[in-house]
């Protein structure tokens, strides 16, 4: 018998199909809250109710319950040319009700709707994707799917703020490559992962030396992942206190990547261009202004909730470093309820900026101790490079 909330779709489908209403295919045996329950997927039928429904509908029991689903296979074909949201929807659909097919088809329905998750920053729908995906990786047992599995699920671990558990999955995706001696893009992706972890932990010494070989193995890669791998090495530099370098890596990640090819991408290179320019000292905020103004009009060709929510926060910080407190103010509201959809160093890092508003409003006392339990919070969570960002934000503060 089917499941719910298969069944529930499927005795929808024979109602309308057939233009009855609720009451006409309740009938005088089942009242219409207990059959709109069932439709729902709210409960699960009985043998009594499937035979009731079956005789109103004109069919066996049998055809009742007789699944209907589109294969995993029919779902990636049909996929082929949808919109993301509806090839998310479509394959998150299939997956649900799929069972015994080829384990290599639902990799890759697993990895499709994983991005989908991402993209619409819903991270643990996205973690327990990913979870599975790591563990059909090893049942299958091919080299390539297992790393670029660990490497997607390490960055997801970043999204969450699981720092430590991120950096060693994307030591093993990292070890599992090198091994192998994978694609250089494979290589790519998983040292992308891991000097990004690395460098969240507080582990500079240990990301820079990964981020040598980033910039060496990324050269045999073009494109968004080679722009990436570019813009993380400058990230790495900036860290380490090598401003200059991570400037001219930045631009030249910038200067590259043509937006044609991914325009979400060109936004984001350009965001964190800004960021970087705001680290400098003394902060290069007009050159901030330009990188945000740049996006702004990029936005309408290629809407993003996550780049609007990005673009959002360089704004604020650059309103705070120019003690711009309305216009602060203003573009932090705007980011009130969207918590949940940022992932946990965007959060932490908003966070930061509201505090850093109250230290610049007078309310002394109560900022510092927001951000002293902000960078206990990031401690905890292994995130020591978001800490120690914080803790000398207190430690400036104090010294005023």
């Amino acid at each position: 018998m089917l499941e719910q909330p298969v069944f529930g779709r499927r005795l929808r489908q024979l109602r309308t199909e057939r233009g009855l209403t609720l009451a006409a295919l309740a009938g005088e045996g089942m009242s219409t809250g207990y059959l709109s329950r069932l439709e729902s997927g709210a409960r699960q039928p009985t043998e009594r109710a499937i035979a009731h429904l079956a005789a109103q509908l004109g069919i066996s029991p049998a055809e009742l319950t007789q699944s209907t689903t589109t294969s995993l296979a029919q779902s990636l074909t049909l996929a082929t040319g949808l919109s993301q949201d509806e090839v998310g929807q479509t394959l998150s659909q299939a997956l649900k009700v799929s069972g015994g097919e080829d384990p290599l088809l639902r990799w890759q329905a697993l990895w499709q709707v994983a991005e989908w998750h991402q993209w619409r920053q819903e991270y643990p729908e996205q973690r327990a994707h990913l979870d599975e995906l790591v563990t059909l990786s090893e049942q299958i047992g091919l080299p390539e799917l297992q790393s670029r599995a660990l490497a997607a699920l390490s960055r997801c671990m970043r999204s969450t703020g699981e720092i430590a558990g991120a950096v060693d999955v994307a030591a093993r995706a990292h070890e599992l490559a090198r091994r192998e001696a994978l694609p250089a893009r494979v290589q790519t992706s998983t040292l992308l992962a891991l000097v990004s972890a690395l460098a969240e932990a507080g582990r500079l010494p240990d990301a820079a030396r990964h981020a040598d070989e980033l910039l060496t193995v990324a050269s045999e890669v073009s494109g968004a992942l080679w722009a990436q791998a570019v813009w993380t090495v400058a990230n790495v530099r900036v860290r380490q206190g090598d401003r200059d370098t991570g400037a001219e890596l930045m631009n030249q990640a910038i200067d590259g990547f043509d937006g044609r090819d991914d325009l979400i991408i060109w936004m984001r290179l350009r965001l964190g261009a800004a960021r970087l320019d705001l680290l400098a000292v003394p902060p290069r905020t007009e050159s901030a202004r330009q990188r945000v103004q740049e996006v702004q009009a990029a936005l309408p060709f290629a809407a993003s909730t996550a780049i609007e929510q990005q673009l959002l926060a360089v704004r604020a910080r650059i309103a705070v470093l120019t003690g711009d407190l309305d216009e602060a103010r203003t573009v932090l509201d705007r980011l009130i309820g969207f918590d949940d959809l940022l992932t946990y160093q965007e959060r932490t890092r908003l966070d930061v900026l509201r505090n850093r508003v109250l230290l610049l409003e007078g309310e002394k006392d109560t900022a510092l101790d927001g951000l002293r339990t902000l960078a206990e919070q990031a401690q905890q969570n292994g995130n020591m490079d978001l800490a120690a960002e914080i803790w000398r934000l207190v430690a400036e503060s104090l010294a005023q």
